[in-house]
């Protein structure tokens, strides 16, 4: 029988983003093993995953603490003795990938979800972390038998163009799927139109220029509802805070739903879905939902986001540029008509391109090149 080992940042995102993947793999007869930080979730004991803890620190940069969790992978690489390893997020792929190559793991895929604020800030500070990084990821990448996985061109050309990656070794899957069943395209809602934000609430995902787009058209005259679905997160500096959401929604300026699980129901309920991120992102799941429900789009000319939509699907506007943000809302309302039809080519681009089959279908793809799986 063969063994795989996924290890991920968070219980929580394997089962929001690898789940199909893993269940497909438990199908074909693999021992499938998950290795994060925390307790094991209820879901994944019962769906018959092997669930391994480990210490791993989210912003933590303590070179002890960061060593630890390295040699805390290699002893439960070692232990489980798997036939590959499926590195998913940066601090696994980061310190899985070295610890592979010291536990002789045969065969090792790392999945490049978005490069982080590290690599899309420009600031000294960013400067001298991708310094200190560098021989890192080139330690993390030069497994013999790996693949990395990118979700856009844009992060490959950087860690190719770097020089911690070869090309041959690297491959495109555009994001991690959508279970087309679980969001129908529906037709939008009558009245006021919706607008939905719906991430975590950073800085960087561009939910302040979400809220000046929407006092600009309300400055404008021009009548909208501006919901913000999602939570601050109190372990990341650029988080925006819970006093800022009071005062918005006082204000009148948006309406915060908190977190929410019910995102297909929250997106059949709004006209247009949108993300003015400026944050590393990978190829973000949020749109590729949107898209599944067939909701025009407007998100940042940022890589990642960029490459979740087409022409025909929704609009670009600049990161930082809240103006621009306000007036592609407003080109959208002003225009039902592109607006919907917008939202029925997403719809068949989701169909195209990001259903969970196809995706489940890629990543086996891989593994049998890397290890034989039946």
């Amino acid at each position: 029988m063969n063994k795989m080992v996924f290890v991920v940042n968070n219980a929580a995102y394997f089962l929001s983003h690898r789940l199909p993947i893993g269940l497909a793999l438990l199908a074909k007869g693999v021992e499938v093993h998950v290795i994060a930080p925390g307790e094991c979730p209820v879901a994944l004991s019962e769906a018959g995953f092997t669930y391994h803890s480990v210490e791993m620190s989210r912003k933590g940069m303590n070179p002890l603490a960061e060593l630890s969790t390295v040699f805390a992978l290699r002893r439960l690489f070692k232990q489980i003795q798997p036939d590959l390893v499926h590195l998913v997020t940066i601090k696994p792929y980061l310190y899985g990938g070295i610890a592979a190559r010291l536990a002789g793991v045969t065969a090792v895929v790392s999945a490049v979800a978005g490069l982080g604020i590290v690599f899309s800030g420009q600031g000294l500070k960013n400067k001298v972390l991708r310094s200190i990084l560098y021989p890192l990821y080139r330690a993390a990448f030069t497994h013999k038998n790996q693949i990395a996985i990118f979700q856009n061109p844009n992060d490959r050309d950087l860690l190719v163009d770097w020089g911690v990656l070869k090309r041959e070794k690297a491959t495109l899957i555009r994001g991690a799927g959508v279970d087309l069943k679980h969001y129908p395209y529906q037709s939008e809602p009558v009245g006021v139109p919706v607008i939905s934000f719906a991430a975590r609430l950073l800085k960087d995902k561009g939910v302040q220029e979400f809220v000046e787009a929407s006092r600009i058209l309300k400055q404008r005259n021009i009548d909208a509802r501006f919901c913000l679905i999602g939570d601050p997160d109190p372990g990341n500096n650029n988080t925006v805070t819970q006093e800022q959401l009071d005062q918005w929604q006082a204000a009148g300026l948006v309406e915060c739903l908190g977190y929410r699980t019910d995102i297909a129901d929250l997106f059949s309920q709004s006209n247009i879905v949108s993300l003015p991120s400026f944050y590393g992102e990978g190829l973000p799941k949020v749109l590729i939902e949107a898209a599944a429900c067939g909701r025009a789009v407007v998100t940042t000319d940022h890589p990642g986001c960029r490459d979740a939509i087409e022409p025909d699907t929704g609009i670009l506007v600049p990161v930082r540029d809240a103006e621009s943000l306000a007036n592609a809302f407003q080109n959208l309302i002003d225009n039902p008509n592109k607006r919907k039809n917008m939202g029925s080519a997403a719809r068949l681009l989701a169909e195209r391109e990001f259903s969970i089959e196809k995706v489940v279908e890629l990543h086996m793809d891989i593994y049998k090149d890397l290890i034989f799986i039946n």
